[in-house]
């Protein structure tokens, strides 16, 4: 029988050594009796392993760059394509284009359905990236609710400020 999302990210981090067996056990119970829909979300809640360890174990399980989204810069122009309740819906954030490649930052790369969502919007390949579903709805619900008052030129002038470099990426 194939490991649920839960068996599969807690075998991982009992591999990286960040949870004992035991515990890993008492979490894959835990969650079953909570109500949080969300596993990364209830690791977080639970303290016992920190957003960086999860986010490699989540790299790990979809062999997808995981992307540490908090503080990361997003064009303007790349989140403008899509509607913000869909990017909220389906846990997902444009990162890049290079060439005809889109790079999306998503909290689920098995989900079989974002290729046609993103396809209604955008014609280009798409590349998935990992990353945690709370830290991906705070930076697209922080972009779409900035300042009525922010200047056009203002994603500009802080791609200046960082010299147009990408943060690293967690492997």
């Amino acid at each position: 029988m194939p490991l649920t999302f839960a068996e599969a990210i807690t075998d991982i981090l009992v591999d990286l050594n960040k949870i004992k067996p035991k515990e890993a056990e008492n979490l894959k119970k835990a969650f079953k009796d909570s109500e949080k829909q969300y596993f990364d979300e209830f690791l977080i809640g639970q303290g016992l392993v920190d957003e960086e360890d999860i986010l490699r174990a989540l790299g790990m399980y979809y062999k997808v760059i995981a992307v540490d989204v908090t503080g990361l810069f997003f064009r303007r122009h790349l989140l403008h394509m899509f509607p913000k309740d869909i990017l909220l819906r389906c846990a997902m954030i444009p990162r890049e284009v290079d060439q005809n490649i889109m790079i999306m930052i998503v909290s689920d790369p098995f989900d079989t359905a974002l290729l046609a969502i993103i396809g209604e919007y955008v014609s280009y390949d798409i590349q998935f990236q990992v990353g945690i579903r709370r830290q991906i709805c705070d930076a697209v619900k922080a972009f779409y609710d900035k300042s009525p008052t922010e200047t056009p030129d203002a994603e500009e002038n802080e791609a200046e400020a960082t010299g147009g470099k990408w943060p690293d990426v967690l492997s």
